[in-house]
């Protein structure tokens, strides 16, 4: 998704309206601090009980996982101060408020977000909901912390719960994960670019972190016939 929006050539403005923007705010929530903490707990245990089979693999894979994501972070928050590419809300805040992006990151988070909220206050076409969204978040834009962590989860599920036939669980996490990406561009809050590079990344640490905890617990997978066997038991298609 992100890829193709890249190469249409699609840019943000802000002036949407309504419960869709609502909506698309909320998807971006669940990755967000503090309900990411409570969708992180939640994947865990349903991927615990699809894999309940290989529950020592599977322990030994989300604790991996769980050190791959906050690497993961790590490497975003460097890469993030390398590359120092301004927000598109930042971007739309230099057009229309005359607020140089160098300045505005010259500026203490604290000071940055004071800023949004006094150049705001009279904008209609920005909602209040989305004004304090972007107040707390006035990071750098490049790569996605968001995309990594939806994508990560994602390819995880398309990974490990294929062999097990999980069709509405993998379908659920993609459309999830694609909504989260969704969000980050309609709020304003990445480039497409952002979420390309990041799904990369996440796409390199799942299958360093699957690979180690197959070497380090053995098959993560079943048998064919046991596939078969628990979806048939669990009533997936």
């Amino acid at each position: 998704m992100p890829l193709a929006v890249w190469i249409s050539g699609w840019q943000w403005v802000p002036g949407a309206q309504g419960a869709w923007l609502k909506m698309m705010y909320w998807m971006t929530e669940t990755v967000t601090q503090p309900w990411g903490i409570i969708t992180h707990v939640c994947l865990c245990a349903w991927f615990l009980w699809c894999l309940r089979f290989r529950l020592k693999a599977a322990v030994m894979l989300f604790a991996i996982l769980g050190a791959a994501i906050l690497v993961g972070q790590g490497v975003k928050s460097v890469i993030k101060d390398k590359v120092q590419e301004p927000r598109p809300f930042v971007v739309w805040l230099e057009k229309t408020q005359h607020i140089p992006t160098d300045e505005f990151y010259n500026l203490k988070r604290k000071q940055r977000s004071e800023l949004v909220k006094s150049q705001l206050e009279s904008q209609a076409e920005v909602p209040g909901w989305l004004r304090k969204h972007w107040q707390k978040e006035t990071g750098f834009a490049f790569p996605s912390g968001h995309t990594m962590f939806a994508a990560s989860w994602a390819l995880l599920g398309v990974g490990l719960l294929w062999p097990r036939r999980r069709t509405w669980t993998i379908a659920l996490l993609l459309v999830w994960a694609v909504g989260v990406m969704g969000s980050r561009l309609v709020l304003g809050m990445h480039w497409p670019r952002d979420l390309v590079v990041a799904t990369l990344i996440s796409w390199i640490l799942i299958t360093l972190a699957t690979w180690l905890a197959q070497k380090l617990c053995g098959p993560l997978s079943p048998p064919r016939q046991e596939d078969e066997e628990i979806a048939e038991r669990d009533g997936e298609p």
